[in-house]
């Protein structure tokens, strides 16, 4: 339609009647044309609450929370929707604070409004206000009581959550409130968030006497409860059960529990069923899930497949497919890969960064970690746990002595990470590589938080073994242990170990007798506690 035609169509609308331009207005606003449904807006000579309400309910559908507010201020009249929609539009935005000043400032509060500021509160993390507020409601209605116990279960209240459903559902509440399927979801989430199997039974059952059970976010939502509470087969049944209302979202619940369950192949072969058996396409969370099991197998075959069909739906450069594919080509030892995949992403983020730095530690790429690392400080991120174990892998594993001193007291300064034992699991093993044993001893002794921690003194033990002079510092290492942990059979084993190791078979039949006493056994790999702890760390903080 060119200039000419909009003008003379404009023009009939103003002598027709306001309806119409309002029409025309949505429209514009639709279409994200939010100039020209300003421009028709201003050249209304009759504009009632209705025309207003949509003008500004448009600019907060198109993000335009400033130009909505300035809107709502000149308001000539206000009717209760326009007070509703300015404080949920506000809330959804992330400016509580305004949004609460002009609900605080309503003359009339419908329920809507009560629960747009409820729902606001909960979406900002102010969960003790949101709470406060649905408590001084006279008559909550089932949207209330819905939005305060999912704002409850994503805040980290999920038992308070159950609790309120629970008030919710009693007998004795004094106004008696039908759950609806969206209840019932976030019930099952927060009953996921607690592995309350016993609950989420319960929940399932009211679900299938109430209808509500053929609901997509419901039967995904019983899904994430039975996978978080390692019930897979009840998991893959709910899926099977229901395949024809299955959606993207319930397939990727059961690979993601596959996963996190440790049943990788699993998770991979229900991949390639919704592939097989359905139209239904992955998306960005289905890719991640499956290349993170990929990693977990440590199948190159397979993700380098699984890669292949991210890039023709437009994955290749997404950031989460990205670093599950840096995980999974990192777990495979095919760090160029990796290296690759690092570098098409359109964007990257700390997980980004952290997912390569470690991939490169763990495959022998100790130098390409640290100069990624200055790339990284480069962009102005701020490194976490995560990175900094990241680096005194690399460090270990690279035999970089110096460097990994220079991180451990750049982490130990570092006010915004949480030193943990992983850090210092992995500066022990540094130095018990390069043969700084006393080092490492005074290092654990000196860190109070971990000079009683068993694992930490199990590294320094187990880094004895490659020393023959190293011996008196092995029983120093062992009597920590013995006096936290009496019966520790890894000690025991470790400095038996050792003992063997330099020919002091008196010592080796003499450490045999205090674990016989002890009705102790050899425990089959635990002379390795010391060297996984870091690399198991590293890889369950990436996913």
């Amino acid at each position: 339609m060119n200039d000419a035609m909009m003008n003379n169509l404009i023009a009939y609308l103003f002598m027709s009647n306001k309806f119409q331009c309002t029409k025309l207005i949505n429209g514009y606003l639709g279409g994200r044309r939010i100039a020209d449904a300003l421009h028709l807006f201003a050249r209304m000579s009759d504009r009632d609450v209705v025309s207003w309400n949509s003008m500004i309910a448009g600019c907060l559908g198109c993000g335009e929370t400033r130009l909505a507010h300035n809107l709502f201020s000149k308001m000539p009249e206000r009717n209760v929707i326009s007070w509703t929609t300015v404080v949920d539009g506000l809330s959804k935005s992330g400016r509580v604070d305004l949004a609460e000043d002009l609900f605080l400032r309503m003359p009339c509060k419908d329920q809507a409004a009560w629960n747009s500021m409820i729902s606001g509160y909960c979406s900002n993390g102010r969960i003790d206000q949101a709470v406060g507020l649905f408590r001084r409601m006279s008559c909550p209605n089932v949207i209330s009581w819905s939005a305060i116990i999912a704002g409850l279960d994503q805040n980290d209240r999920s038992q308070q959550a159950l609790s309120m459903f629970g008030e919710m559902i009693s007998t004795h509440h004094p106004h008696l409130i039908q759950p609806t399927s969206d209840t019932f979801s976030s019930v099952l989430t927060a009953c996921a968030s607690c592995a309350d199997l016993l609950l989420g039974i319960q929940i399932h059952g009211r679900l299938t006497k109430s209808g509500y059970i053929s609901d997509a976010f419901a039967l995904t939502s019983l899904i994430t409860l039975y996978t978080n509470c390692k019930q897979m087969v009840s998991s893959y049944k709910m899926l099977r059960e229901d395949a024809s209302r299955s959606t993207v979202a319930s397939w990727t619940a059961v690979i993601t529990g596959y996963g996190s369950n440790g049943e990788h192949r699993a998770a991979v072969e229900v991949f390639h069923e919704m592939r097989n058996t359905t139209c239904i396409l992955p998306n960005q969370s289905t890719f991640t899930s499956t290349l993170k099991s990929c990693g977990g197998l440590e199948d190159l075959f397979e993700g380098t497949s699984i890669h292949g069909e991210a890039v023709k739906l437009g994955f290749g450069t997404d950031v989460f497919v990205g670093n599950s594919l840096i995980f999974m080509y990192s777990k495979c030892g095919d760090i160029e890969n990796a290296l690759k995949v690092f570098e098409e992403l359109s964007e990257r983020n700390l997980v980004s960064w952290n997912t390569i730095i470690t991939g490169c530690a763990h495959n022998s790429r100790g130098l390409k970690s640290l100069a990624l690392y200055k790339d990284m400080i480069l962009t102005l991120l701020q490194p976490d746990e995560i990175t900094y174990l990241g680096l005194l892998t690399a460090c270990s594993h690279s035999k970089l002595v110096e460097n990994a001193r220079y991180f451990y007291r750049l982490l130990s300064r570092d006010a915004n990470v949480c030193l943990r034992r992983e850090h210092c699991i992995c500066m022990v093993d540094v130095l018990c590589r390069s043969g700084n044993l006393e080092e490492a001893e005074k290092l654990i002794i000196n860190t109070e938080e971990f000079k009683a921690d068993v694992p930490i003194w199990l590294s320094l033990l187990s880094g004895c073994r490659m020393y023959s002079n190293a011996t008196d510092l092995a029983m120093r290492a062992a009597d920590h242990i013995f006096d936290v942990e009496p019966d520790c059979s890894a000690a025991y084993v470790l400095l038996s170990n050792i003992y063997a190791s330099f020919g002091r078979w008196d010592d080796v039949a003499q450490i045999r007798i205090m674990m016989k006493t002890s009705g102790l056994s050899k425990i089959p790999g635990c002379s390795e506690i010391g060297r996984t702890n870091s690399s198991a760390m590293s890889i369950s903080a990436m996913s």
